[in-house]
């Protein structure tokens, strides 16, 4: 953990951070603005996923981070979940679904990849990150 000086070098982090971007700039197509109840939860998801990778790492331990992480996972499967519902009601084409499929699955083994190395290095009695 102590390559990680800043929220901003967790490459995860990065990643989420794109994430939402994206999201946001798919929620602004007009076909899309207009379903408020699924913009506003694609969008919550998706800020969640981000919000937690932080949270996590501002907490100083392992294991809490490691606890954020699932939950930030969980959100980012959440957005997964939604983007089927934009290709079932026709609101994305199938190949840009499959773009923002593959491409948030790439970060959801990120999450994960982080998670394990957090979990390994808890169980190796080190129980504070450091900055």
């Amino acid at each position: 953990m102590s390559n990680f000086s800043s929220i901003e070098d967790i490459i995860a982090w990065q990643e989420a951070r794109q994430l939402v971007n994206e999201i946001y700039t798919l929620t602004k197509i007009d076909k899309i603005k207009g379903d408020y109840s699924l913009v506003n939860q694609i969008r919550r998801a998706s800020i969640s996923v981000m919000a937690n990778i932080a949270e996590g790492y501002g907490r100083k331990s392992f294991a809490e981070f490691s606890q954020f992480l699932n939950i930030s996972h969980g959100s980012l499967i959440e957005v997964i979940s939604h983007l089927y519902i934009f290709l079932d009601q026709k609101y994305i084409a199938q190949e840009q679904f499959n773009y923002l499929h593959f491409h948030y699955m790439k970060l959801s083994k990120m999450i994960m990849s982080l998670k394990s190395y957090l979990n390994e290095n808890k169980n190796k009695n080190k129980k504070e990150l450091k900055n």
